[in-house]
């Protein structure tokens, strides 16, 4: 960062996808919101490989304020990259993140600054319900934070999410890990800081459909699980103990019955059965295997997070005011 410009008292990161339709809504309450808790701001988008009209509507958007800029990946590299993207360009004390779909009110942003004030560096939004939700998704959701609470490495806050305060402290600790298999619900939780929750109502997408279908959701999920435990390893260590166990078992009950009844003729069924279990259990194990080997062969390689195809300036801003470098993913 140059330290000859002047930092505000909160950077706003807004990842996109496709969400064109709601940008010009989403700055309407935006800045007004900001204005209003007497914080100078700088809001930060993220395109993130849009192919609807959200990278034109951000550079109408950023040619009228210019407190507005914006950056756009070549490809789209996932919301949690984004993420990232958007804390690397942050210059402010604190960043908020949120949405662009304005299921995250602004309004609530007044709330997190005040709890800022107060000494607390991760104020988190804290869904009141899940009433926007489909039935299922809920489900799944709740089944897998009680997992996780109950395997991982950290707990995360219920009914807490990406919509959060981040204090300058917090977001430094936050770039330091530059892992690519990322789930910052959990990075949120890890880094520790001084933590409190503000209740809001989550509102309806005011226009399109989630993007995060039930795939991208279980990959999510599993990206988290996997990420913040190593119980998947240990399990298969427990279950290879009780299979081993229980072959034992059966090897001296099969041999105490040959040694009093003779020997039987064996069943072809439960040979089959037999190989087709144990064959399941090991390439099961081997899938798991698969997925930590997988992700340190990510990480090993070194590629940048994401790669920036475009920089958008705000009205009169000046594109060296920012020094994002190479080492964060931007092309020459």
């Amino acid at each position: 960062m140059n330290d000859t410009v002047q930092r505000p008292d909160i950077s706003v990161v807004v990842p996109v996808f496709n969400e064109g339709a709601n940008l010009g809504p989403l700055a309407a309450r935006l800045v007004p919101a900001l204005e209003g808790a007497g914080v100078t701001f700088e809001v930060i988008f993220i395109d993130d490989g849009s192919h609807d009209e959200s990278l034109a509507r951000l550079k109408a958007l950023c040619a009228t304020e210019p407190r507005f800029r914006a950056l756009s990946f070549s490809r789209n590299f996932g919301k949690e990259i984004a993420i990232a993207a958007g804390l690397d360009e942050a210059r402010g004390a604190a960043a908020v993140i949120m949405d662009s779909d304005l299921q995250h009110p602004p309004e609530v942003i007044p709330q997190f600054i005040e709890k800022w004030r107060a000494g607390y560096k991760n104020v988190y939004g804290q869904r009141a319900d899940r009433a926007t939700d489909p039935k299922l998704r809920t489900v799944f959701t709740g089944l897998f934070y009680r997992l996780l609470e109950k395997v991982g490495d950290v707990s995360l806050p219920p009914g807490a999410g990406d919509f959060r305060l981040l204090d300058r402290q917090a977001v430094d600790a936050l770039l330091s890990m530059r892992e690519r298999a990322r789930f910052n619900k959990g990075l949120y939780a890890w880094i520790g800081f001084s933590t409190i929750g503000v209740p809001f109502d989550v509102e309806a997408r005011a226009s399109g459909e989630s993007k995060f279908n039930f795939t991208r959701l279980a990959r999510f999920a599993l990206d988290g699980l996997l990420s913040f435990s190593s119980m998947p390893l240990m399990i298969w260590t427990y279950v290879g103990l009780v299979i081993s166990i229980f072959a034992l078992g059966m090897a001296g009950y099969y041999w105490v019955r040959t040694m009093l009844f003779g020997v039987d003729t064996p069943g072809f069924p439960t040979l089959v059965v037999s190989i087709a279990f144990f064959s399941g259990v090991q390439l099961l194990s081997l899938g798991v295997l698969g997925e930590y080997i997988g992700r340190i062969f990510n990480e090993v390689k070194g590629r940048p997070l994401y790669l920036v195809a475009e920089r958008i300036e705000g009205a009169g801003g000046d594109a060296a005011k920012m020094d994002a470098g190479r080492h964060r993913g931007e092309t020459p």
